[in-house]
């Protein structure tokens, strides 16, 4: 017998093993999707608050109430990590996974703090939690988004510049020899009185040829 031309045997081993794989996922499937949040968990920003202005390099501090921070992979109950959003106008869906790029950071360490390097000019902040997996909680567990305004990089150029200048090597100039300006003294004529009386011998002819000249 055959329904549709394939035999009914092949219909019902495809039917059987359809279920099989659909109560395997189920399993991780709703888990994954449908994990909630407790309901009075709030998330938060320490630092920046809503329309701050910021140095280009900043620390961003997330705050937590009601709930606790672990690492990615765990699935402790009423426990999540941070993740950020940077200027992103994206719907946070409940359930989802949560992008990991530029302006979807992850926190799966457990950080409740980051370092943030942000261009001048004005950006939008948001944390949302997730679950072990990266997935939203059901309902989102978000925080409210805020805007800060970035000031420009003199500062962080002043700094570099300075710690290039302490990094440097000084190198003192040699100085040059100190030199006298008085004036070099004058022979001494005691000294060279025995060459002037042999020479003078020489010439008369009274020089003792014995007598070595003075030296």
């Amino acid at each position: 017998m055959t329904c549709r031309g394939l035999p009914v045997a092949l219909i019902s081993s495809l039917a059987c093993l359809a279920l099989a794989v659909s109560l395997t996922l189920a399993p991780y499937h709703a888990r994954a999707q449908s994990r909630s949040a407790p309901k009075d968990a709030y998330v938060y920003f320490i630092y920046p608050t809503d329309g701050d202005t910021v140095k280009s390099l900043f620390w961003c501090r997330f705050g937590l109430r009601n709930m606790g921070v672990t690492h990615a992979g765990d699935n402790f109950s009423n426990t999540g990590h941070h993740h950020l959003l940077i200027d992103s106008n994206e719907q946070i869906s409940p359930g989802e996974p949560i992008p990991q790029d530029r302006q979807h950071l992850h926190y799966g360490g457990g950080e409740t703090e980051a370092l943030i390097e942000l261009p001048p000019g004005k950006h939008t902040l948001q944390l949302v939690m997730g679950d072990g997996m990266h997935f939203n909680f059901d309902p989102p567990l978000m925080s409210k988004k805020i805007t800060i305004t970035v000031e420009g990089g003199a500062d962080r150029k002043n700094r570099s510049a300075a710690q290039s200048h302490h990094g440097k090597k000084h190198i003192r100039a040699a100085r040059p020899a100190e030199t006298s300006t008085a004036e070099a003294p004058l022979p001494d004529p005691a000294k060279s009185a025995g060459a002037v009386d042999f020479l003078k011998g020489l010439l008369s002819g009274t020089s003792d040829s014995g007598t070595k000249p003075p030296r």
